[in-house]
């Protein structure tokens, strides 16, 4: 049997990086957040069937993360991050694409938008990273998790607001990824605590934030316990051209909880023509 989270491979940045590339059209590149045993198709499986009817969907797993090479000694940072999304662009020789980043996905969206502006059409950050706010209980426990089946339950528990889409099944599938060999090692180096400073680490300031000329779509879910709602008001304030979406009876899993609604918001904000 072959395990859908593995896709094709390419060097981006001196990196061998596995990444999914499914449909035709304008690039699109999903960018996944951190929890443990994440990947790319873990975050986006729901998705990227639907954006690929109009879109070329490219989802990477980001370094550090899946099955995308844990190079010894590496430094996980904002700027590594953010190199890395380019060089997969580079690679599969996009010149521009929208981005759509999840909760840590989202900060590196907004950076790459930053530094690369000419590379970058739209943006969607759900549950983004990339402003400051408080660390959370809910973000300490993700970013401090010691590998256990119960443990990840209870961090799937927290994700979601509906607590029927965390599955035993679901749980036992994320606590073996995060126990493949190397992955809880490079996990563990790259949030150790106090944990304030990565958060304060992937944003961006105001003056950068309000300097940024994309089209951005911020989604949230209003019972998100790991980044807090607040943060994305802070981004529809301070971003020009922001629209904000809330979900109502959502967590942290904007994409999985509410996928049909979600899906729908984001091609029709793709589709606009008013570029």
């Amino acid at each position: 049997m072959t395990n859908p989270e593995i896709g094709k491979s390419v060097v981006a940045a001196g990196i061998q990086t596995n990444y999914h590339d499914v449909g035709e059209g304008y690039p699109v590149i999903l960018v996944h957040g951190s929890g443990p045993g994440v990947t790319a198709y873990a975050n986006w499986r729901l998705n990227i069937p639907y954006l690929s009817q109009f879109y070329r969907v490219i989802a990477p797993d980001m370094v550090g993360f899946g099955y995308t090479e844990q190079p010894e000694g590496y430094e996980f940072s904002l700027d590594n991050w953010v190199q890395h999304i380019i060089g997969v662009m580079d690679a599969l020789d996009i010149q521009k694409a929208h981005i759509v980043g999840n909760s840590f996905g989202g900060g590196l969206a907004i950076a790459t938008a930053l530094r690369y502006p000419e590379r970058v059409g739209r943006l969607v950050l759900m549950g983004a990273a990339g402003t400051k706010f408080k660390l959370t209980e809910g973000l300490d426990a993700v970013w401090g998790y010691q590998p256990s089946i119960e443990n990840m339950r209870k961090l799937l528990d927290l994700f979601a607001y509906d607590r029927s889409l965390v599955s035993d099944e679901l749980a036992e599938v994320r606590y073996k990824a995060s126990i493949r060999p190397g992955v809880q090692e490079s996990f563990a180096s790259m949030f150790p605590a106090p944990r304030q400073r990565w958060i304060d680490s992937l944003a961006s300031s105001d003056e950068e934030l309000k300097s940024l000329s994309n089209e951005t779509l911020i989604i949230h879910g209003r019972e998100d316990r790991v980044v807090p709602l607040s943060s994305s008001l802070h981004l529809a304030e301070v971003i020009d051209r922001a629209q904000l979406h809330v979900f109502g009876r959502c967590g942290h899993w904007t994409q999985i909880e509410h996928t049909d609604r979600f899906n729908r918001l984001v091609v029709d904000f793709f589709n606009e023509i008013n570029e």
